[in-house]
């Protein structure tokens, strides 16, 4: 599926290639040019209907007979599939989304290992039994949740397609996943490998289209039993409210503002190049995106020269050039946003040291922008901006530096930078966040659950627990009594 300019895509349902419902088509440009990228379908809620059917029908035909081995085998081949084409997928991810492609090379690297973590997660999958006393016996059986419906956001459209993918189709559910509207071309092309190495139709449907049409329908639909959603906080409270009728089970993985803690003991040849990176290297459109820097005070004028510094020094251009460190925003529109939260920042008071101003010509690039003499009370240091601007807060001591680091409705990711193992642990514990990383910047491993404290979410993805979160747990009680039960004495 190498992407010429121009070229039509369909829907993906019930194992093929389909026409949307409307006949109503979106015309994608690369952020980085603004040239001609591809046509896609986009869905409506009759497609929603269409690619719930082949969903159900999918868990009451093949794919619902379809043994944990044999799913197993599926997911390492979808893993193979992955690899066989990577070239091709991340070219494709890169011209789709804008970012560089040294980062879409190691998010499709995490891609192909969420798929092989949870193909050998299946064999956790398993009840218990125990005798109750007297003649009574208890097991338990895990089964699929149903038709999971699945969005994910513009930011990692091939990553959190795995991210949802793999544990539910691992569990035994069938998907339907709708991509972002802008966003939609890597998950077509997996879906399609996902047809030629053995998932059988209906398994994996997906339905682009616009979240207030296509997500609030499959959110809405009573053939859908559970609902997957990575995206803004406020968009997944309305989804809450949507889901609250019907009761269906949710995972949300909001937005975020996480610190990024640095103390004057640490050893700043790691901390500052690494802080630089945490808050740059997908150009901040990440929800766990250390886009407030703390630092404690006797350090801060110097840190924040350095820094400064070396964001200077970062490779922004052409996302398709392998030397690129940055690329550039996902559209124009995000592009004003952004800047929007500059001006609004310098409005409030905080300087801004390097960037903030747009990038001249035809691509939706913004400079690595840091603004230093911030109070947390401010608004670029409590709302999430999702762009490559960082703001770097000075505290006093450690109790200041936790307050801080609570002081906001997120909480999804935190780092922490000393040359004290205890204070890395203190704080660890102490730090109101879903994952906490002491002394190294990364933050996401297959395997290692992740999500969010407070607006940021709950439910976790990528571990063990996102796997039982697609389960249902059924008890059943056998007698195993030689006599007649008689409760009433009859």
């Amino acid at each position: 599926m190498a992407i010429a300019a121009g070229q039509e895509l369909g829907l993906f349902i019930n194992g093929e290639s389909a026409e949307p419902a409307s006949g109503e088509l979106r015309d994608l440009a690369e952020p980085a040019t603004g040239s001609p990228l591809a046509q896609v379908a986009m869905a409506n809620e009759l497609d929603v209907d269409r690619a719930v059917d082949a969903a159900r029908g999918a868990l009451d035909g093949d794919w619902g007979k379809t043994p944990p081995n044999e799913r197993s085998r599926l997911l390492h081949a979808l893993a193979d599939a992955l690899v066989a084409n990577r070239k091709e997928l991340a070219e494709l991810e890169a011209r789709n989304v804008g970012k560089a492609i040294s980062s879409v090379k190691a998010e499709l690297a995490q891609a192909v290992e969420n798929f092989r973590f949870y193909a050998s997660a299946i064999a956790t999958i398993a009840g218990r039994s125990n005798p109750i006393g007297g003649s009574l016996l208890f097991y338990s059986l895990k089964e699929p949740v149903g038709v999971a419906g699945q969005i994910v956001p513009w930011n990692y459209p091939l990553m959190m397609t795995t991210w949802k993918l793999a544990p539910a189709l691992a569990a035994g559910c069938a998907v339907v996943l709708k991509p972002d509207s802008a966003t939609p071309l890597s998950a077509l092309r997996m879906a399609e490998l996902a047809t030629e190495v053995g998932f059988p139709p209906g398994a994996i449907n997906i339905v682009p289209g616009l979240g207030p049409v296509v997500g609030a329908h499959l959110v809405r639909h009573p053939g859908v039993d559970k609902i997957a959603f990575t995206g803004s906080t406020s968009t997944g409270a309305e989804i809450m409210r949507m889901a609250s009728e019907p009761i269906k089970r949710l995972i949300l993985e909001l937005g975020g503002k996480s610190p990024n803690v640095v103390f004057a003991d640490a050893e700043l040849d790691d901390a500052i190049p690494s802080s630089v990176w945490a808050i740059y290297y997908s150009a901040g459109q990440s929800c766990e995106a250390r886009s407030r820097v703390l630092v404690e005070r006797p350090l801060y004028e110097d840190f924040v020269a350095k820094f400064s510094e070396l964001a200077g020094k970062l490779r922004v251009g052409d996302p398709l050039d392998p030397e690129t460190q940055m690329g550039s925003l996902i559209s124009h529109e995000h592009r004003d946003k952004v800047h929007g939260f500059v001006e609004l920042g310098r409005d409030e008071g905080a300087e801004v040291v390097t960037g903030g101003e747009p990038g001249d010509g035809k691509g939706a690039f913004y400079p690595p922008t840091v603004l230093a003499n911030v109070e947390n009370r401010m608004a670029v240091a409590q709302e999430e901006i999702f762009g490559p601007v960082v703001t770097v807060i000075p505290f006093e001591d450690e109790k200041d530096a936790i307050r801080i680091a609570n002081d906001v409705k997120y909480g999804l990711m935190a780092t922490v930078w000393t040359g004290d193992p205890a204070r890395g642990l203190r704080l660890a514990s102490r730090i109101k966040a879903g994952t906490v990383g002491v002394n190294m910047p990364y933050t996401a491993f297959p395997g290692i659950p992740f999500g969010g404290y407070k607006q940021s979410g709950f439910g976790r993805e990528l571990g063990l627990e996102t796997l039982e979160l697609y389960l249902e747990t059924k008890s059943v009680l056998v007698s195993t009594s030689a006599r007649p039960f008689n409760p009433f004495g009859l």
